[in-house]
Parts: structure tokens; sequence; C-alpha cells
């Protein structure tokens, strides 16, 4: 059983604010130090910043507004990163927290629905959420016609695969947005790492943060070793799983580099 999301989704408008503003710090420092929480809906946006760079206010906004593609309500703190924290990585990479993070490999079921999602969102690039359980597939897609719907979904290579009975906005219609909903960073972590378990979230954070670079490397590890990967951490190791922290986190940045940035990253998780 899995549940997906798309970028419209709120909790994704969040998750893709939170890492713009992270790809901004990286475009003015090689290695910045940020977190970035995002709250989103109705009309207003919260947006609170933790940074070592010296941020414009209204680049933020910008963000904000292209990324949900309209006027908002922008409320921007912008505040040092606390000092206890930045000093612990004063003399190299060492890990930002504390932190569990359960790599696990994906299932058929889980890599389908990633795909029917995939090819959803690319007619109707509006809030949509999906679940499939067993041979149960779930859709609920805003601003889009029911019927060409299912014949979207019935027509989806992993629909003729199997044997699928399919649930296409059970109540009709409907126009989603956070115009309906709020959304908030990393409340949508199923849809991003699927059975993998963080004690953190992935967005609005650096490479230094576990929450990021860990998570990232045990999920790929898990992927192509085929196995749980179970790995801990305590703020300030600079090794894990038997490597120096500074390789985990270049592991991390090439595989963010590889999707297009934390943007992009956010986008859809790990799968």
């Amino acid at each position: 059983m899995i549940e997906k999301v798309n970028p419209s989704h709120p909790d994704k408008v969040a998750d893709r604010i939170a890492g713009a503003i992270v790809d901004l710090a990286y475009s003015i420092q090689s290695d910045p130090k940020i977190a970035v929480e995002v709250m989103i809906g109705h009309g207003n946006c919260y947006v609170i910043v933790e940074t070592n760079v010296t941020l414009d206010e209204w680049d933020i906004k910008k963000i904000v507004r292209r990324i949900n593609n309209g006027y908002y309500i922008c409320d921007v703190t912008i505040v040092p990163q606390d000092e206890h924290l930045a000093n612990n990585q004063e003399d190299g990479f060492r890990c930002g927290d504390n932190g569990i993070f359960k790599g696990v490999p994906l299932t058929v079921e889980q890599r389908q629905l990633s795909l029917i999602a995939h090819q959803i969102y690319n007619k109707y690039p509006c809030d949509g959420k999906y679940i499939l359980d067993g041979n149960k597939l779930i859709v609920c897609q805003s601003k889009a016609d029911i019927n060409d719907l299912r014949k979207l979904v019935s027509s989806a290579s992993c629909f003729t695969q199997n044997s699928l009975d399919a649930y296409i906005n059970p109540l009709g219609d409907w126009t989603g947005g956070t115009d309906v909903d709020t959304g908030a960073t990393n409340r949508k972590l199923g849809s991003d790492m699927a059975d993998s378990v963080t004690g953190g979230g992935l967005h609005g954070k650096d490479l230094s943060k576990a929450d990021v670079s860990i998570n990232i490397y045990a999920f790929v590890k898990a992927q192509i070793e085929n196995r749980p990967i179970e790995i801990c951490c305590a703020i300030g190791d600079d090794t894990v799983d038997g490597k120096p922290y500074s390789e985990i986190v270049e592991f991390a940045r090439s595989y963010i580099q590889s999707v297009g940035g934390f943007e992009k990253f956010a986008e859809w998780g790990l799968f």
C-alpha cells in the first residue's frame, strides 16, 4: 500500500518553496548552512529561514509567487543560525543533527504508482493524490475531466499490465490547490520515501544536515543492495556507516545535482 502526491499538492508546494530557497542559498555560497520552514494556504505564506547566508526577503517572496503561481501575502522571517550549530561545522562536515534513518527497497507496487502519478501529472499539472493498495487504485486529481481521467488511467502502462480496480475522483470534480487546503514542509514523507523511515525531513535543509544527506545515502544504498539499510548518528559525528561523513555529503550533493537541485528534488522526493 502506497500513497503518492504530485508537485502541485499544497504540501509539495511548501516543500518546493523551501527547496528553492535552499537553491538560492547555494547560488550565493558553495556550502551554506540553512534550514527553511514553509506554511502556505488561503492567500498567506509564512516562511522562516535560519541561515548563515545573507538573503534578500524580496527574492524569497518572488520564489513563493513563482511556485504558487500567484500573489500571496508573504511573511518572511530570516534569522542567523544558532551559534552552537554553526560551530559544529567550523572545521569540516559533521552530522548536523541526531537522527535515525532506514532506507528500504522500493516494491513493484510503489514503482507502479509513481509511474501512474507522473503520467497523470504530465497531462494535469495541478493538485493530485494517488493511492495503490493491491489491485485498488484511487485517483484524486483536481481540475480534470473524470471521463478523460478514466481513459488516461486505463491506458497507463501499469494499469494495462495489472487487473486494477480504479476509483476516480470519488467525490466528483474538485479544484484543489492552496486556495482549498494548506501546505507545510515535510508533511508528505510517505510520498517522498515509501517504506523508508526518518526521524527528520528531507526538504528545506542544506547538505550538512543528516536529514538530507543520510536519508539520500540510505535510500539509494537500499535500492542498490536490495535490502534495508539502518543508520543512526549523533550530532557532531564525522564518521557514519564506516565512511567519513564528508563522503556521504558529497554522495548526496551528486544526487541533488543529478535531479536538478533542491527544488526539483522536492517535487517527487526519492522516487
